[in-house]
C-alpha cells in the first residue's frame, strides 16, 4: 500500500477556521482502512471552549466513529504540531501516526515544549512526520495573525 497524505483536507479544515475568526488549524483522522472519520478546525472562540482544538474534536468525532475511546491503526494530519494536550490525548487515543506541518516553538508539545511522547508517563507514542505541507500550514498562520496586527 503506498502513503497518501490527507494533509490538503486538513489545510481545508484550518482555513474554513481562518474564516470563523478561529486560529487556522485544521485536523483530519483516518481509519486503517484509509477513510477519512473526522475532521475538524479549531473552534475555541465559537464554542467559549479552551480544549475545542481541532484535534480534540476530531478526536472526539473518530472516537464517536469506532464506538471506542482507542484509536489504534489510525492516522492524524494536523496543520500545526500539537499542543501538551492534544498530544496527552493522542496517546491516551493510542493514535498510530501523527502528521504535522508547521512546527511551533512556543506552545508546540511534540517535538518542542514538553515532548509529550518521550515522557515515561506517555502510555503510547506514535509515530511522529512533521514538515507535511509545512510552507502552506505556515502561510495560513502568518495571514492569520498578520491581518490581526
Amino acid at each position: 500500500m503506498s502513503f497518501r497524505s490527507y494533509m490538503d483536507q486538513a489545510l481545508d479544515e484550518a482555513r474554513a477556521a481562518a474564516d470563523r475568526g478561529e486560529v487556522p488549524v485544521g485536523a483530519v483522522i483516518v481509519a486503517p482502512d484509509g477513510r477519512v472519520v473526522a475532521a475538524a478546525g479549531n473552534r475555541t472562540r465559537e464554542l467559549n471552549d479552551p480544549t475545542a482544538h481541532a484535534e480534540i474534536l476530531a478526536l472526539r468525532a473518530a472516537c464517536g466513529d469506532a464506538g471506542s475511546e482507542r484509536l489504534p491503526g489510525h492516522d492524524l494530519y494536523v496543520t500545526l504540531e500539537p499542543c501538551a494536550m492534544c498530544a496527552a490525548a493522542l496517546a491516551a487515543a493510542r493514535v498510530a501516526r501523527v502528521y504535522f506541518g508547521a512546527s511551533d516553538p512556543k506552545s508546540g508539545g511534540v517535538i518542542h515544549g514538553a515532548r509529550v511522547f518521550s515522557h515515561p508517563q506517555a502510555h503510547h507514542a506514535p509515530e511522529v512526520y512533521d514538515g507535511i505541507a509545512e510552507d502552506e500550514a505556515v502561510a495560513l498562520l502568518k495571514a492569520f495573525f498578520e491581518a490581526r496586527r
